[in-house]
């Protein structure tokens, strides 16, 4: 009989790692820099572009925007700014 290795599901696995206190709040820290990250991502795709052009029209390099795509870097609102420009859009913050 063959060995079978349990598959499981992203979502199963996150809610077996959000039983861990630490791996919660780090997870919580994040959902700002994960709403950054998605609005970006579907504001680029909704208009067709690709990473590489996005660069372009931002004058920027493709890593910068890969990078603040993956979460892996921390945008300033200028940077922001060029992303609203240079996608036709705006972006719009809020605390609560």
């Amino acid at each position: 009989m063959k060995n079978r290795i349990k598959e499981y599901t992203f979502r199963e696995d996150l809610k077996e790692r959000l039983k861990d206190p630490e791996f919660r709040k780090a997870w919580e820290d994040s959902e700002l820099e994960y709403q950054i990250a998605t609005q970006l991502i579907e504001a680029r795709l909704a208009k067709k572009l690709s990473q590489r052009d996005l660069a372009k029209k931002m004058k920027t390099s493709q890593a910068v925007i890969s990078r603040i795509e993956g979460m892996d870097g921390n945008p300033s609102i200028s940077l922001l700014r060029r992303f609203a420009q240079a996608l036709d859009t705006t972006f719009n913050f809020s605390i609560s």
